[in-house]
């Protein structure tokens, strides 16, 4: 049922559903349009009022709709020229992924944690498989800045470098767009920091150089048992400290 331009409803009609339950609607309709091809990646929407007189709805909250949307990255606005399409590739769609392990806390880092072990392991077999040797050449520039200072702050940044060209090298935009959701410079930075402070720089060194040897040899096994390792040992680390 429509809703009526002063909130309420007709004598003698059942009451209208709450304004969630149609914004909600509004966003799936506009989703199936998407799905279904009515409007391409990168192309404009109609009006606000258009669209809410073809759905049937009013325009707030055709209105709160697009807004939601454009949170979830699926819609972006351009300033004086109207609603447009995102290209809707995982990174645009994820971007707000990255939030949820730079607010986690407790368990929930532990979480974030197992399931990055997981999928990075994957990746880091696949990419044993399919890295060039650019890419390689990159791992491996990395790994030599890393190992030629002491400096936290430098090696953090090498380290995410060094990860990030091993998951492209695996070649699934998805799980890279995930990925660098878990592995964000804050997430990293939060956890390196309590991590580092008991002394594991060495032992991060063996444990990137055993990744390192398992790409060149192209050994998609010996990739996953080395990428699995190198995260659970932070993993167990931080479960220690959650369970002394």
């Amino acid at each position: 049922m429509d809703e009526t331009p002063h909130g309420g409803t007709e004598p003698g009609t059942d009451p209208a559903p709450p304004k969630g339950t149609v914004t909600q609607r509004a966003i799936e309709r506009i989703k199936a349009m998407i799905r279904e091809g009515r409007l391409e990646p990168g192309q404009r929407l109609p009006t606000e009022r258009d669209l809410a007189a073809d759905l049937g709805i009013s325009r707030s909250s055709m209105r709160e709709a697009i807004r939601a949307l454009t949170v979830l990255g699926v819609l972006e606005a351009r300033h004086g020229s109207g609603i447009y399409v995102t290209r809707l590739e995982a990174g645009d769609l994820l971007e707000t992924f990255g939030v949820v392990a730079d607010l986690s806390r407790g368990r929930q880092l532990v979480e974030l944690l197992e399931l990055r072990r997981v999928l990075e392991s994957a990746a880091t077999a696949t990419a044993a498989a399919r890295i060039t040797p650019d890419r390689l050449a990159e791992v491996e520039r990395h790994l030599t800045a890393m190992d030629a200072t002491d400096d936290p702050e430098r090696i953090l940044a090498h380290d995410l470098a060094f990860h990030r060209e091993i998951v492209a090298a695996a070649g699934n935009e998805t799980m890279t767009a995930i990925l660098d959701g878990l592995s964000s410079r804050t997430f990293r930075a939060r956890v390196w920091r309590g991590y580092q402070e008991e002394g594991a720089f060495e032992r991060t060194r063996r444990e990137h150089a055993a990744i390192h040897r398992a790409l060149v040899a192209r050994d998609p096994e010996a990739a996953r048992v080395a990428a699995a390792a190198h995260v659970g040992e932070v993993e167990q680390w931080l479960r220690n400290r959650l369970d002394p």
